[in-house]
């Protein structure tokens, strides 16, 4: 059996040096570098940098790197992270009425296509709703919203957040505004599927709208999550071509073929450390 992969990412204001140092830490603690990739963003000054290593000595600790490199970390101002790539990250599900970007999340998950441990569904909808999925043993929780009680339906939805320990919680089309107090506290690890190719159409039934504008190319945008309604950090976006053939009920069927496979690719990406905040952008790392 080949030994376990660890993924480190890391991002700091750019200096001579960082990917020497990182290097040199990896090679004394008796690690070997399987991929590298990194970005200077000189716009802003700022370094990137996603590495996957394994254990190349006897000597190799990984409890005894991640205290070394903690030291080179400070000493670069670094936001970082460092976790074996084995370690399933934790994924809550959000979901309105709409359930095939649910649908097709789950059943990329049964097939091994996204590494990831599924520990709850979040649906202001009640279960009869989504009779024809197997959530597989799942825990499902109803929260219906009302607008005397949306904000105690958000601290339910909060704790469930917390007492499930999901690291990644995916708006699969829920479609409900989060506050910006719960969207300050999901910073960075919620992801929405946007039904456009940012910007445009927003709100109610947006491929009606494309068709009365005559578009020709229709799309979908997988987000960070922020308090500017579908305006957060873009992760991964994808387009399809149309025509004055098409009726709308044509564009909603391709609509959501593009929404589903845009926000596997998006939280598959996640789920990997490939996705790093950039100030109001993403810095995505293929793979």
């Amino acid at each position: 059996m080949p030994p376990e992969r660890h993924i480190l990412t890391l991002s700091c204001a750019n200096k001579p040096g960082i990917v020497a140092k990182v290097s040199a830490v990896l090679f004394d603690g008796g690690f070997n570098i399987l991929d590298a990739q990194q970005f200077d963003d000189t716009l802003t000054g700022t370094f990137f940098m996603r590495v996957e290593f394994n254990p190349a000595s006897p000597k190799a600790d990984v409890a005894a790197l991640s205290e070394g490199f903690a030291a080179l970390a400070g000493s670069f101002g670094m936001t970082w992270s460092m976790r074996p790539a084995a370690a399933l990250k934790r994924v809550a599900l959000m979901v309105s009425k709409f359930d095939h970007c649910l649908a097709d999340l789950l059943y990329r998950w049964r097939s091994g296509e996204l590494p990831m441990e599924p520990v709850a569904i979040l649906a202001n909808y009640p279960r009869e709703t989504y009779v024809h999925i197997d959530f597989d043993g799942i825990p499902f929780h109803y929260l219906p919203v009302v607008k005397e009680t949306k904000m105690e339906q958000e601290a339910q939805a909060w704790e469930i957040i917390k007492t499930s320990r999901a690291d990644v919680v995916v708006l699969a089309r829920y479609m409900q505004i989060l506050s910006d107090g719960f969207t300050a506290k999901l910073r960075g690890r919620c992801i929405n599927i946007h039904h456009s190719f940012l910007p445009g159409f927003k709100g109610a039934k947006p491929y009606h709208q494309a068709h009365e504008r005559g578009v020709k190319l229709i799309g979908a945008t997988a987000h960070f999550v922020t308090s500017a309604l579908d305006e957060g950090p873009i992760i991964e976006q994808d387009v399809e071509r149309i025509s004055h053939r098409d009726t709308p009920e044509v564009l909603v069927r391709k609509g959501r073929d593009i929404e589903r496979r845009v926000l596997a690719r998006a939280l598959g990406q996640v789920l990997e450390d490939r996705v790093l905040l950039n100030h109001g952008k993403t810095v995505v790392f293929p793979d």
